[in-house]
C-alpha cells in the first residue's frame, strides 16, 4: 500500500473515531457520508426526525475542517433563496452579491422534497458543477462542495418527489434509522449530564482531522484503489440486471455504473484493502441502486420493496473468482 494511501486510511480512522464523539451507533450512516465526500459526490438521507441528521452534517463539518449551511425546504422557498441574489448599495451605487448558503463546504438541505421542481432545481448546476450563475454571472463554489439532503420517508403530503434526473445526481441514499435500545440508553446517559452530543461538538469536544483544501488530495489517493478488471465487468453487470428484472419498471442508468465503482473503490479504502472485492460491490449496491430503481405498480402493490429486488438481481449476477 502506498503512502497516499496509508495516509487515507489513517485520515479516515481518525474521522470515524472523532464522529462517534458526537454521533451514537449509525456507523454504517457514518461511513457511507465518508465514502460520499472522499469521492466528491452527494448523498441522499433519508430518516425521520430527531436521528441527527443535522448534527451528523456539523459534525462532518467540524471533523473535516470546513464550514457547512442548513436550508429548511418550504414550499414558498424561492431560487434566490439558496443561491443569493445582487441588492443595489446606495452608498457604492453599484450592485453588491449576497451570497445565499449555497456558498459553504457542506450544505444540508433539509426536507428537500417539500419545495416545488423551480427551486429543487436551483441545486442542480451547483451539484453537478459546483458553479452558480447568478444575474447571468457565474461564480465558483468551494471545490468540496457537498449536499447532503435529507427526506423523511412517512410524512408524503404536501410534498414535490424529485425528478429521476435530481436523484441520479446523488452518489447514495443513506437510510438513518432508530438506535438500538442500548444507544439510545446511552443517549439518555449522556443527557442528563454535560455530554449531550450538543454539547460536546458546542464546546469543541471534536477534533479537527484535516482540512478541507486537503480534500482534493487525498480524493486522488482512491486512485491507488486497485479494480480488477473482472470486478468492473461485475459493476457493469449488477446495474444492467436492474434493467431487465421483472419487477422494475425502470433501473440504473450508466451514472449507477460509475457511482458503484467509485464508492466500491471507497469503500475498500476505508476497510484498509488497496484493492476492491466483490463484497465491497454487494454492501454499496443497495446505496447505490436503491434511489435509481422504479419498481413496477403491480409488484409494490404486493408488497415488494426496492431493497429485496436488489439483493434478487445480485444474486442473480455471477460473482467473479
Amino acid at each position: 500500500m502506498n503512502t497516499q494511501l496509508e495516509q487515507l486510511k489513517e485520515i479516515l480512522a481518525r474521522s470515524r473515531a472523532e464522529i462517534g464523539k458526537v454521533i451514537i451507533g449509525q456507523e454504517r450512516v457514518i461511513d457511507h457520508a465518508l465514502i460520499t465526500i472522499f469521492t466528491g459526490h452527494h448523498a441522499l438521507i433519508e430518516g425521520v426526525p430527531g436521528v441527527a441528521k443535522t448534527l451528523l452534517v456539523r459534525t462532518l463539518a467540524r471533523v473535516l475542517g470546513g464550514d457547512s449551511s442548513r436550508i429548511q425546504f418550504t414550499p414558498d422557498l424561492m431560487p434566490a433563496d439558496i443561491t443569493g441574489t445582487n441588492v443595489f448599495n446606495l452608498q457604492t451605487n453599484e450592485f453588491t452579491l449576497i451570497k445565499g448558503p449555497v456558498f459553504t463546504d457542506f450544505l444540508l438541505a433539509d426536507e428537500i422534497n417539500r419545495a416545488p421542481a423551480k427551486t429543487q432545481s436551483a441545486l442542480l448546476q451547483a451539484m453537478q458543477e459546483r458553479l452558480v450563475t447568478i444575474d447571468r454571472e457565474t461564480h465558483r463554489l468551494a471545490p468540496v462542495f457537498t449536499v447532503f439532503a435529507t427526506q423523511n420517508p412517512i410524512e408524503y403530503e404536501g410534498t414535490y418527489p424529485l425528478p429521476e434526473a435530481q436523484k441520479d445526481r446523488f452518489l447514495l441514499k443513506i437510510p438513518m434509522d432508530y438506535p438500538s435500545r442500548e444507544e439510545e440508553l446511552q443517549l439518555a446517559d449522556r443527557m442528563l449530564g454535560r455530554e449531550s452530543p450538543e454539547n460536546v461538538l458546542a464546546a469543541g469536544g471534536v477534533g479537527q482531522v484535516i482540512g478541507a483544501e486537503d480534500l482534493g488530495l487525498l480524493r486522488e489517493a482512491l486512485e491507488s484503489v486497485l479494480v480488477k478488471e473482472e470486478l468492473r465487468a461485475y459493476v457493469v453487470d449488477v446495474v444492467r440486471g436492474t434493467r431487465g428484472h421483472e419487477g422494475i419498471l425502470a433501473g440504473a442508468g450508466p451514472r449507477a455504473t460509475q457511482a458503484l465503482l467509485v464508492s466500491s473503490r471507497a469503500r475498500a479504502a476505508l476497510e484498509g484493502r488497496d484493492f476492491v472485492t466483490p463484497d465491497d460491490v454487494k454492501e454499496m449496491a443497495g446505496p447505490v441502486l436503491d434511489h435509481r430503481i422504479v419498481l413496477r405498480p403491480e409488484f409494490e402493490i404486493e408488497g415488494v420493496t426496492i431493497p429485496e429486488v436488489i439483493a434478487a438481481v445480485l444474486k442473480e449476477v455471477p460473482v467473479p473468482r
